[in-house]
């Protein structure tokens, strides 16, 4: 049993991989076993989903060609962040 128990820095890598896919199926059953006792590791790790999905939406609507955001998008983004993280 004591193979399922990670110290919160391996919790914080596997919750990293798994948001690009590339945990495996056992990392995931442990990070979610630490998250049962973890609050903290818990909150890094829904917080870590939100900014990809709202990171994800700005660089999906950005054409290509352009390398950084407007400060008019910087507010925007920074807006939804804080509001998601509430």
């Amino acid at each position: 049993m004591s193979k399922f128990f990670i110290s919160c820095d391996e919790a914080t890598t596997i919750c990293d991989k798994s948001q690009y896919g590339e945990a495996k199926i056992s990392e995931k059953i442990k990070s979610t076993v630490h998250f049962l006792t973890c609050k903290l590791c818990k909150c890094y790790s829904q917080q870590n989903g939100v900014m990809t999905k709202i990171f994800g939406i700005y660089a999906n609507s950005k054409d290509a060609n352009e390398k950084h955001l407007s400060k008019e998008e910087k507010d925007k983004l920074e807006k939804a962040v804080k509001e998601k993280m509430l």
